[in-house]
């Protein structure tokens, strides 16, 4: 796998997408940050009228999302709440609407087919909400996503979000705040709570990426990182991780040798017990490795200030950009 994912970071520094705009609320004046997603982002659901489909697609709406287009075989010619044009495929949608951004809500049995469908369809973006994808499906799409320029969110996230600008997953939209920070995370719920805290403290987010817990996914930490590094509108960046795997240790690798913005981090499992695979496919200490003690030394060694609990998060990385 690791050609793979150098693969994907090569891509990932020739394809940077950071934007920078307004949003007019008030008589102020707030700029929007972001990278991959923005007002400009159209984007087509993979699964609309499924029921988690069908309720996500709706909040998106309700934020300002622009979903132009939706997609469920046998089920072309429908229109979703009388607003959104349904198509049997991705490619139709794209040729009919320019939708440049996939979301997946297909279960898990399709759903890797239904990631390479939108890729042939040469999207910008696939996020992937599906969970339990099986690996050997996703060693499948790694390895026919090679070489392709759309690059892929998740499996198994809540997803990503521009505050303010455009929400792409199942976040819940009102806990963020436009600003400078990014964040990245493999777990949904430790997101948001480190965007709460943000947000409670008067420092907004430019965006905020669920990369996913399984073993196989597309962007890395480091894929994030290197992003967020190269938007000079984004100041900090929090990296959140988890027991398993090597990609905690390969972004502050990078981090320590290239990237000069505060960062603040924290590891998830500093309780797991070796070989228990714990809430994600991906959280397991195997082999002495990807413990979170020697994910938490990686991160410390490359001058991330890291957090000793949930709970401290934000005001670990505040502490940081203050220093």
């Amino acid at each position: 796998m690791p050609k793979i994912a150098s693969g994907l970071r090569r891509r990932s520094l020739s394809f940077v997408c950071c934007h920078c705009f307004v949003i007019r609320h008030s008589p102020f004046v707030i700029p929007l940050m972001s990278i991959l997603v923005d007002k400009n982002t159209r984007l087509v659901v993979q699964g609309i009228t499924g029921s988690a489909g069908a309720f996500h697609t709706r909040q998106c709406m309700e934020y300002g999302t622009n979903v132009v287009a939706g997609v469920t075989p046998g089920k072309g010619g429908q229109i979703f709440d009388e607003k959104v044009p349904v198509f049997d495929t991705v490619w139709e949608a794209r040729q009919e609407t320019g939708c440049n951004v996939s979301m997946i809500f297909v279960p898990a049995a399709a759903a890797a087919d239904s990631i390479l469908e939108a890729v042939d369809a040469d999207v910008d973006l696939v996020v992937c909400i599906t969970e339990g994808i099986p690996v050997m499906d996703m060693m499948r799409v790694k390895a026919q996503m090679r070489g392709k320029r759309t690059r892929l969110i998740g499996p198994n996230c809540p997803g990503i979000i521009t505050p303010g600008a455009c929400k792409i997953g199942i976040m819940p939209g009102y806990i963020h705040k436009p600003g400078s920070i990014g964040v990245i995370s493999r777990s949904g719920t430790l997101t948001y709570e480190a965007v709460w805290q943000l947000t409670s403290r008067g420092y907004g987010q430019s965006t905020c990426i669920g990369i996913g817990g399984d073993p196989i996914g597309g962007l890395s930490h480091l894929d994030c990182v290197e992003l967020f590094d190269g938007d000079r509108n984004t100041e900090a960046m929090i990296l959140i991780g988890e027991i398993g795997g090597s990609a905690e240790e390969e972004a502050a690798e990078w981090i320590k040798t290239n990237c000069k913005k505060p960062v603040a981090g924290f590891i998830a499992g500093m309780t797991a017990p070796p070989g228990r695979r714990m809430g994600h496919a991906g959280a397991i200490v195997s082999g002495g490795k990807g413990t979170a003690s020697g994910k938490i030394e990686a991160l410390k060694a490359a001058g991330i200030a890291v957090a000793e609990t949930p709970a401290t998060i934000a005001d670990t990385l505040i502490a940081r950009m203050k220093s």
